[in-house]
């Protein structure tokens, strides 16, 4: 009996340095998660028209832009309805879109809706046309005035420093309202040459064509007629025909838009456009937000360069 115990008390001298065999306890630390995929950015754009050259390039442009950064881009068109445009913005802002683009339809009248916008955490970024008193991000655009002074200055000597002028004009537009300065200073230095009247086209060529029509009326010695855009110059360009003026009267326009630049290649009325660059504007609008949406400073107005085009210029470029 006592060797039984010996041994038994050996066996557990052996057994008490071993450890029970057990399934290792899971561990409580989760793996790491990945980050989760930044939520694509959002921006709705309200423009002036669709049914202008201009805004289909600069819209092509947008797109492609946006495309290249990431971001999902929704296009509404206003079609110069003021009203339309401020629901357009409203919806927008309801949607909860992370940036605006807008071309106001009236330039003092979106005010009160961009600036609830702004209110609202939404950064506003105008194109083409300033908002006047409006909290914007940041104003993209062709240097206007520039524009209009060039192409002032060129009619004034297609004109030999003297003449009559009119202009068709789209008064509620701030652009146009650039434009019109620009060009007014230019002239400026022509003593001899007047602005006697100006009639409102409001940048679309059927209601050009009429006020270029009552121009004609009203203008027995009319010399020239400033196009605020080519929509303009081109109804002018109708109404001279019509009236058998075409000799008698010169245009000169602002866009450079195809048709624009083969009617000026043609030898027609219309001498000379002021250029602007759309595709420019547009790019480098979306170039602009996302610099925003990265924290980057941005500059209050960011001009886009303007030309001249004649027809010499468009006869260089064929060759």
């Amino acid at each position: 009996m006592r060797n039984l115990h010996l041994v038994a008390f050996a066996l557990l001298v052996l057994c008490g340095g071993c450890s029970p065999s057990t399934t290792p306890a899971p561990s409580t630390t989760a793996p790491a998660d990945s980050a989760p995929a930044p939520k694509q950015k959002t921006i709705g754009a309200s423009l002036l028209t669709q049914g202008h050259q201009f805004y289909r390039d600069l819209v092509a442009a947008m797109e492609d832009e946006a495309k290249k950064q990431g971001y999902a881009l929704r296009i509404q068109y206003a079609e110069f309805q003021s009203p339309k445009q401020i629901n357009q913005i409203e919806t927008f802002v309801q949607q909860g879109v992370d940036a605006l683009i807008v071309a106001p339809c009236d330039s003092a009248g979106i005010a009160p809706t961009i600036n609830d916008a702004a209110s609202k955490g939404i950064p506003v970024f105008t194109a083409d046309i300033a908002a006047h008193n409006a909290n914007v991000t940041s104003h993209i655009a062709s240097d206007n005035v520039l524009g209009g002074k060039l192409i002032g200055e060129y009619l004034a000597k297609l004109l030999n420093g003297k003449g009559n002028i009119a202009i068709i004009d789209n008064a509620e537009v701030a652009s146009v309202q650039e434009r019109v300065a620009g060009f007014e200073e230019a002239l400026k230095a022509f003593p001899e040459i007047k602005i006697v009247q100006k009639a409102p086209g409001y940048g679309r060529r059927d209601k050009a064509m009429r006020a270029a029509q009552d121009v004609i009326q009203a203008q027995s010695d009319l010399n020239a007629i400033f196009g605020i855009n080519d929509d303009s110059a081109l109804g002018a360009l109708a109404a001279l025909e019509s009236a058998g003026l075409q000799d008698k009267v010169i245009i000169v326009g602002y866009d450079g838009t195809p048709e624009a630049r083969d009617t000026i290649r043609a030898g027609k009325a219309l001498k000379a456009d002021t250029v602007q660059h759309p595709e420019e504007i547009g790019k480098i609008t979306i170039q602009t937000i996302a610099d925003h949406f990265a924290g980057k400073p941005v500059q209050k107005v960011v001009p886009v360069r303007v030309d001249i085009i004649d027809k010499a210029s468009l006869d260089a470029e064929q060759k």
